[in-house]
């Protein structure tokens, strides 16, 4: 499974350096659901984020923990930021959001922007 770093260009923040991408429709589709960490279901494997491709909304349903959200467009610039979601929460559909992050809660920090854009980079 490949893994990614994600970091905020703009203010030079590292947001995960073990991140998975979801962007078959079984993994987006199960996501973080029934987990109690971030840990994969094939091996226990820890990571510290889940970018889902091809999305523009999420839930929360059947999750255990609160998560940081980020909400990115096609050029990978943060559209959208939800601090502190909790379990069984729906959000809004923003309509230029293209991929989604989802981090543990506690890890989007309060400079971090609207506008601000990442950097996805390939770790392995």
């Amino acid at each position: 499974m490949k893994k990614y770093r994600i970091v905020n260009v703009n203010k030079k923040i590292t947001y995960g350096e073990n991140i998975i991408v979801a962007d078959k429709f079984f993994d987006r589709f199960l996501g973080l659901m029934f987990k109690k960490e971030m840990k994969t279901f094939i091996n226990e494997e820890s990571f510290d984020g889940l970018l889902i491709e091809s999305c523009n909304s999420i839930h929360t349903c059947f999750m255990r923990f609160n998560i940081d959200v980020l909400f990115l467009n096609k050029e990978n610039e943060i559209v959208s930021i939800i601090r502190n979601m909790k379990p069984w929460r729906i959000t809004w559909m923003y309509f230029k959001a293209k991929k989604v992050l989802e981090l543990n809660a506690g890890i989007i920090s309060g400079n971090t922007n609207v506008g601000d854009k990442v950097e996805i980079i390939c770790s392995n």
